[in-house]
């Protein structure tokens, strides 16, 4: 075995030893790709999300999880110019508004916060995409769009309970 063979081997076992102490894979941020910057983040501002790190320029981050406060843990939503999410994820942008295979969602405690909360997006400027109505799945939800086209849906779940802080649940 030569050098570069046994420097090769060497990189394969440090990475299979990373790889067996790695934490499960969990949803810590998620970006959407969007036309103006300033616009989205008036949106979701609207929305009542609490934007986080304003010294960073080019970006927008929210708390995304409904916590008001700082702290650990927690979901981001951050916005991010569509083009340069595109360039940094080596990937071509696809047109503003079409469907890209995601929809992203927030759980209510009930029918009636599901129709508040759709109203209030659509009056931040939100696209009503389907009214709130009762599922198949024994829950009641509607979708609206933000400014990007990006689908939310927004719905009660009984099945789905909320905790005091408004995070979902899962059963087991």
């Amino acid at each position: 075995m030569g050098m570069v063979d046994r420097a090769v081997a060497g990189r394969r076992g440090a990475v299979a030893d990373v790889e067996a102490s790695l934490p499960p894979l969990a949803l810590s941020l998620v970006t959407l790709g969007v036309a103006d910057l300033a616009a989205s983040a008036a949106f979701y501002g609207a929305l009542g999300m609490v934007r986080r790190d304003r010294a960073t320029t080019g970006v927008v981050f929210f708390q995304a999880d409904g916590r008001r406060q700082p702290g650990a843990g927690g979901v981001v939503l951050a916005l991010y110019p569509r083009h340069e999410l595109a360039a940094d994820a080596g990937v071509i942008p696809g047109r503003p508004g079409s469907f890209g295979g995601i929809a992203l969602a927030c759980n209510r405690s009930s029918r009636a916060e599901v129709d508040a909360t759709l109203a209030r997006a659509m009056a931040a400027g939100g696209r009503p995409l389907r009214p709130a109505q009762d599922t198949f799945w024994g829950g009641y939800s509607g979708y609206v769009a933000d400014p990007d086209g990006y689908p939310w849906e927004i719905a009660h779940n009984p099945g789905f309970p909320l905790d005091s802080e408004g995070r979902v649940i899962l059963p087991e």
